[in-house]
């Protein structure tokens, strides 16, 4: 498959499965010695291969690009052997770390693949600035990274396995709102 197809099947499944809202969320996948970002400001309904943009991993960021772009290109550098970095804005796991503090799952499937997810603060008002070089090294680390009250940074070898990260992740915090809801936590 095309990596621009997988991308685009992907961003679309982080919408259709309340992951990302419409244009919400970016993702990335490597290609060589460049990779293909979703753009800023991108709808997941109609987004096509014909919008990603090709960014190299080194010299400029073309025009256009996600704002998060920086960002993706400084965890492929920092960890070569990556293939894709999905960002992504699962509401269960934003609102449980909303405190800053490191998460941990309650649930067996959380545990058995994360020990702790890392919550990292960052000001709003300096996050573009501030996070290309504060989320990379976390995920050299571990597989994903929340931004407190901004959304989760998933980077693994292929797009299919950052999804799974996200999507486990997210399912471990929507567990454990639901149990403190039922007061069972």
């Amino acid at each position: 498959m095309d990596p621009r197809d997988d991308l685009i099947r992907h961003y679309r499944w982080l919408r259709q499965y309340g992951y990302n809202d419409s244009h919400s969320g970016n993702l990335s996948v490597r290609d060589g010695e460049r990779f293909w970002v979703t753009p800023t400001g991108a709808c997941a309904d109609t987004l096509t291969a014909g919008d990603l943009i090709a960014c190299p991993l080194d010299g400029a960021i073309p025009e256009g690009a996600s704002s998060d772009t920086p960002l993706h290109r400084a965890t492929y550098r920092l960890n070569p052997a990556l293939g894709a970095v999905m960002h992504s804005h699962g509401a269960h796991t934003i609102a449980l770390t909303m405190t800053g503090e490191d998460y941990r799952p309650v649930d067996f499937e959380g545990q058995y693949y994360f020990d702790v997810i890392p919550v990292i603060r960052i000001d709003y008002d300096h996050y573009f600035e501030e996070a290309p070089d504060r989320v990379p090294p976390v995920l050299a680390e571990h597989p994903v990274v929340v931004v407190r009250g901004h959304g989760v940074y998933a980077a693994a070898d292929t797009l299919n396995l950052a999804y799974k990260w996200t999507c486990s992740l997210e399912l471990s915090a929507r567990t454990d709102w639901l149990a403190r809801v039922a007061g069972t936590l």
